[in-house]
This record gives C-alpha cells, sequence and structure tokens, in this order.
C-alpha cells in the first residue's frame, strides 16, 4: 500500500493490524507514504495528489514529510519516464474527483505540475484584468473553474476542457499583462501539444480545443451576430453532435462562475445559445428539397434558411441582428 490509511487489515477476532500508525494518521487526517519504498514508482507521486482530491473534504491533507519525498521525485526527472497511459489514468481520475482543483495544487506544491503539465503550470503568477477576475492570477483562476466544474457535476471531457481552457494566457508577453488579446488562438498550440503528450481520449481533445478556441464567444453570446452565431454552431457540429455542445457550454459556465465572489452568478447566455441552437437546427432540409435544390446549391441554401431562423431568434430576444 502506498498510504499508512491504506496499510491497516482486521483479523477474523476483530483486531486492527496497523503496521505503520494508520489509525493515527487517519485521526489527524493525514496522507503519509508508508515506507522509502514509496519512491520507487513515480506514479505514486499522481496517486497520492488523486487521494488528496477525493478526500479533500473531509479534511485530509498530504503529511509534510511525503509532500517533500513526492518534490524528490519531481526534481529527480523520473516523472518523465512514466507512460502517458499511466499519467492518463491518474489524471482522468483525479478530475472526476470531488476537488481536482486540490490535484492540481498538490501536484505544483511538489513540483509535479511543471514536469507533468507545464503549459498549466505556467499559468499561476500570470495576472488577469481585476475588473473581470478578482481572483487576478490565472492559475488561480483554472482551480477555481475546476471546482465550479466538479460542483456542477460535469463529465470528464467539459473538466479537461475547463482545464486547458486558458492556456493562451500563459503565453502573452509580459508587456501586454494583465490583458490577453487573442489568448483563445494562441492556447491552441499549447492545448494541441497537451492533448498529445496525455493521449487524452479524442472526446477530451476535440472538446479542449473548441473550447480554448471558442469559450469567449460564449460569454459574450448576447452580443453576437447571427452570423458570427451561425459559424459557432458548424465548429461544434450541433447537428450531428448536439451533446458536446451541451458539453462546451458546462465548461463555459463553469470559466465564468470560476471567479472570486462570482461563484452564484447567473449565466444566461448558455439557455441563450441553446435557443439559438435549436432554432438553426428547426430548419429542415426537406422544405428545400421539394422546392428543387440539390447537391452545393442545397448546401448553401440550407446555411441561408439557418441564418434566417437564427436572425428570428434574435430578434425576439432583441439581441444585435445586423
Amino acid at each position: 500500500r502506498d498510504l499508512t490509511v491504506n496499510a491497516m487489515a482486521m483479523d477474523d477476532d476483530g483486531r486492527v493490524i496497523d503496521p505503520y500508525g494508520g489509525q493515527q494518521d487517519l485521526q489527524a487526517r493525514l496522507l503519509r507514504h508508508v515506507s522509502p519504498a514509496f519512491a520507487e514508482d513515480p506514479l505514486r507521486v499522481l496517486r497520492v495528489a488523486r487521494f488528496a482530491a477525493r478526500y479533500a473534504p473531509l479534511g485530509f491533507q498530504v503529511a509534510d514529510e511525503t509532500l517533500a519525498l513526492m518534490r524528490e521525485l519531481a526534481e529527480s526527472g523520473e516523472l518523465q519516464a512514466l507512460t502517458a497511459e499511466r499519467s492518463w489514468k491518474e489524471i482522468s481520475r483525479a478530475l472526476m474527483e470531488s476537488r481536482p482543483d486540490v490535484f492540481i495544487r498538490v501536484l505544483r506544491d511538489c513540483g509535479a505540475l511543471a514536469e507533468l503539465l507545464p503549459e498549466v503550470d505556467c499559468l499561476f503568477g500570470v495576472p488577469q484584468p481585476e475588473a473581470h477576475h478578482p481572483e487576478v492570477d490565472t492559475g488561480e483562476h483554472v482551480l477555481l473553474v475546476l471546482q465550479q466544474a466538479a460542483e456542477m457535476k460535469l463529465p470528464l471531457p467539459a473538466r479537461w476542457a475547463c482545464l486547458l481552457h486558458d492556456l493562451g494566457k500563459g503565453r502573452t508577453p509580459e508587456r501586454f499583462w494583465p490583458r490577453h488579446h487573442g489568448h483563445e488562438k494562441s492556447g491552441l498550440a499549447a492545448a494541441k501539444a497537451v492533448n498529445q503528450r496525455c493521449k487524452a481520449p479524442r472526446e477530451c481533445q476535440e472538446l479542449a480545443l473548441l473550447t480554448c478556441e471558442y469559450h469567449t464567444h460564449c460569454h459574450r453570446a448576447l452580443e453576437l451576430k447571427p452570423g458570427t452565431l451561425l459559424k459557432l454552431f458548424k465548429a461544434f457540429d450541433i447537428y450531428r453532435r448536439p451533446e458536446r455542445f451541451e458539453l462546451f457550454l458546462g465548461a463555459c459556465e463553469a470559466d465564468a462562475r470560476g471567479r472570486t465572489g462570482l461563484q452564484e452568478r447567473d449565466y444566461p447566455q448558455a439557455n441563450y445559445l441553446r435557443g439559438a441552437a435549436e432554432a438553426a437546427r428547426s430548419a429542415e432540409v426537406k422544405i428545400l428539397l421539394e422546392q428543387g435544390f440539390k447537391g452545393a446549391e442545397l448546401g448553401a441554401e440550407m446555411e441561408k434558411l439557418r441564418l434566417q431562423r437564427i436572425t428570428e431568434y434574435c430578434w425576439e430576444r432583441r439581441a444585435p441582428a445586423r
């Protein structure tokens, strides 16, 4: 067993067998390694961070000496020897815990985040405009977003998207801080690199890239022109993959609420976009087929019809429709 609290047993007479002081650590709410053999498998660094994420609501913390050993492992470079498959298994499980933000925090505290996810690690210390981000620090914002994603019970692809959505801010030259104009596009290369290195499932990869590129579109939904909405829906292929767009809306809502003091804010953009998407989907190809359209001409007319439906929806809600 990796930790003392997991290294206990009970015999047939009901006596607890506790050779490593697990009961004492259980009472103290400490996650402590059993022995120096912990260092034989660097994956245990991620595993302890995952347990910290799972049991954080109960007040558990990583013992100082265990964190120090995890730091030694991170500094040794041994984490680089982990296969992508083993790392992803721990990362994906940790993101689905009740406090995935604690997982990232513990990895950062021991230096492992810089080894495994340097694109995320470099976000800490990068400022954002305080008017929109009272927490200021981009890394802290990402942790708050993950916390919101867990509270909203979002599935794994959405949580992965939440983790990577602001990677572009880590690429903004310091002279432009705290603003990050164009961070949506500039973060795509970093998100692709993380996706490929971690060998994340295709669904996670696709949603992370789309969320990275379009999350500010979602926040500005009430200002977008019908033509822009049409392009957004095409990018997400809402006509064949409506569930992916729904995951995107969830990730964006977590992003909007993952800010100090704004955790309970309303997010009308999500329902507005749901309505606009439904309007676009209400355009039926049957009508155009009956009018004799076919081939490329049919596709072009279908886009016009969808745009018309979106425009009508926008006008009804007094959104810009020009």
